[in-house]
């Protein structure tokens, strides 16, 4: 088994399709929170409900929709990378956990506020693409950090062994 396992390495064929698949739907919530739900208009009531005054947020609201567009414009593009795992050849192993591990950091890094207002705007429903995403992004993180884990004590009883197990 080990000697199996030592030369599909980590990233199986089930592994990859799962990370595509995740992948592909975490980029379809990353794209609907960045460009749906993230407008001036909420922007500006976050801003009111973490203090400042209205012209406050008038005024700072299109910079930071700005630097919250780019950063989701940056996780769209870490997500659809991810797809690439349908393709053995393809070596996204650690850019799927990285862009994963820190989107999953999100719900930690985005101002409660933000939550406060697309919840005020939309609903619960102005919530669910960023707990897909974040909360997705999190049980994957630890799917492929366990597979890591599992895969490289199963090789370390291949002899002769001396290489990363996340072709």
């Amino acid at each position: 088994m080990a000697i199996i396992r030592e030369k599909q390495g980590v990233w199986t064929p089930g592994l990859r399709r799962t990370v595509a698949v995740c992948s592909l739907v975490f980029a379809i919530g990353t794209a609907l929170q960045n460009f749906v739900i993230i407008d001036p208009r909420m922007i500006e009531l976050a801003m009111r409900l973490a203090g400042r005054t209205p012209a406050e947020a008038a005024a700072e609201a299109p910079g930071f929709l700005t630097t919250l567009r780019l950063v989701g414009n940056l996780y769209l593009a870490g997500n659809l990378l991810g797809l690439l795992a349908l393709w053995p050849r393809a070596r996204i192993f650690w850019v799927t956990l990285v862009v994963n591990v820190t989107q999953a950091a999100g719900v930690f890094a985005i101002p409660p506020a933000v939550f406060g207002a697309s919840l005020e705007l939309y609903g619960p429903a102005g919530l669910l693409p960023s707990l897909l995403t974040d909360g997705g992004a999190l049980v994957l993180s630890i799917v492929l950090l366990v597979r890591w884990v599992s895969g490289r004590k199963a090789t370390r009883s291949v002899p002769g062994d001396q290489g990363s197990t996340c072709r």
